[in-house]
């Protein structure tokens, strides 16, 4: 998953934005550089519109009126793993091999998702792990 993704998440339960991301292994592909020097010549930076994930802006502050973005690092990298994370309704939605689930409830697999936490247990916080929604490793749904 790009990073540049959590300039257009949402919850797909509440509707918040901005979301929180949470990485847990992340690869690089230096062999993209050509194609996004290309791609900023194109499309000048900053790519993100409301929000930067590397930027971490407060919410209501606009990515364009930060200054200098970090859109070439940004794009050479890929979260193969990780979790997103509402703030607001305690939901979480795991990143497997690159592709956020950002499911409902209803279409999601407990059994999957209490595996995907219990694999990553100490790399994820304890608002996913302990009191995530719909389910956690306390208990929780």
């Amino acid at each position: 998953m790009k990073r540049r993704f959590m300039d257009i998440a949402a919850c797909p339960i509440c509707k918040h934005f901005p979301l929180e991301l949470y990485v847990v292994e992340e690869r690089e592909y230096p062999e993209r550089e050509e194609q996004i020097r290309k791609l900023l010549e194109r499309f000048k930076p900053p790519l993100c519109e409301e929000y930067c994930y590397a930027l971490q802006l407060p919410v209501g502050r606009r990515v364009r009126e930060a200054g200098e973005t970090p859109c070439a690092d940004c794009l050479k990298r890929e979260v193969v793993t990780g979790a997103i994370y509402c703030p607001n309704c305690g939901r979480w939605y795991p990143i497997i091999d690159e592709i956020p689930r950002m499911l409902p409830d209803n279409l999601r697999k407990k059994d999957e998702d209490l595996k995907f936490l219990r694999r990553y247990e100490d790399r994820l916080p304890e608002k996913i792990v302990r009191q995530g929604k719909p389910w956690s490793l306390g208990g929780g749904g």
